[in-house]
């Protein structure tokens, strides 16, 4: 991966991350990763613990960033959910989110999907 990728990847995790806590969630863990896989953005609010997976593009010329969540990865995504869930010892209400931050306008914007699987 190249450092120019990266760093728009690290960027737009950043931009979601702040949107979640603007939007009053406190923001659990970034990157947690183990053997299976990792996680990108974790936040809690009022007893729900949310899972965002951030799909950052610096276009749509291979489809919106939501669609590069295939059911494959929702399945990995839950089974990190419940790894990070008995690795914290927590518990609670669970939602799985999916952030798309792409060009618009001049800069990057972003797009959450609330309980998209």
């Amino acid at each position: 991966m190249s450092d120019q990728r990266r760093a728009l990847g690290v960027a737009g995790e950043a931009m979601v991350a702040a949107w979640y806590e603007a939007a009053g969630y406190e923001v659990l863990d970034r990157n947690w990763r183990c053997r299976e896989g990792e996680l990108d953005l974790v936040v809690g609010r009022d007893h729900v613990i949310v899972f965002c997976e951030v799909k950052t593009r610096r276009s749509d010329a291979f489809g919106a960033p939501v669609e590069a969540v295939t059911a494959q990865k929702q399945r990995r995504l839950r089974v990190l959910a419940v790894q990070w869930l008995d690795d914290r010892g927590r518990g609670g209400a669970l939602r799985f989110d999916v952030a798309s931050v792409r060009p618009g306008r001049g800069q990057l914007e972003v797009e959450v999907l609330e309980d998209a699987f």
